[in-house]
């Protein structure tokens, strides 16, 4: 009885492993990895990764994205999304090297927090990205107020002291709404500071005209 015992406890042991090894892993789920804001003719190591874990608020990150530049080097910040890895990079310019930059207000946009500004009096919540970026993206000179063509369309990202937090989901909209519109990756985005720009003097005799955003139902 007892030989019997140890055969059927042998067994059921080997069956129990046997059962084990059967088990099929499953595999893990790969992210895809996306760079946006970086051209075909940069070099790899210029890019500088900045993580955000590492800034106590959103002017240390600014400060930092400077650095980067003056020492000819592109920054840039990784993050993940549920299905990509994403890696975006940044094009301040170096300012101790520049007394100014000349760039036309038309061919920019402003991300504040959570409010998108468009020629100086024009604000939008940031769930209406997808409308004004393709409202500039498609112009082509076609309304004067609007950006020129896509490529020379910058884009501003700025916050207050405790918004650095939100910086990377301003990024996967904005980044995500951009390759729907021109299933492309080159888009221009700078980190900044927020202020408030005059608006220009209307042309003699002329009314300042800008076309709404016209939403669909």
């Amino acid at each position: 009885m007892k030989v019997v015992f140890k055969i059927l406890f042998v067994i059921l042991i080997a069956f129990t492993f046997s059962c084990q090894n059967s088990e099929i892993k499953k595999p893990k789920k790969q992210l895809a990895s996306i760079e946006f804001g970086k051209y075909n003719n940069q070099n790899d190591n210029l890019g500088v990764e900045l993580e955000l874990s590492k800034f106590k608020n959103f002017r240390e990150l600014l400060n930092r994205t400077e650095e980067v530049a003056c020492n000819d080097s592109l920054p840039k910040v990784n993050f993940r999304t549920e299905r990509k890895l994403k890696t975006v990079y940044f094009y301040n310019p170096c300012w101790d090297r520049y007394l100014c930059i000349f760039i036309k207000q038309k061919n920019t946009i402003r991300i504040h927090n959570d409010t998108i500004t468009k020629s100086w009096d024009l604000h939008y919540p940031l769930d209406s990205l997808e409308n004004v970026l393709r409202r500039d993206i498609e112009n082509y000179g076609e309304n004067p107020m609007l950006a020129d063509n896509p490529k020379k369309l910058l884009i501003y990202i700025s916050y207050d002291s405790n918004g650095l937090k939100k910086l990377p989901e301003t990024l996967d909209k904005l980044t995500e709404a951009y390759y729907k519109i021109t299933d492309t990756t080159n888009i221009n985005i700078w980190l900044d500071v927020k202020f408030d720009v005059p608006p220009p003097p209307p042309p003699f005799n002329e009314p300042e005209y800008i076309e709404e955003i016209k939403y669909v139902e």
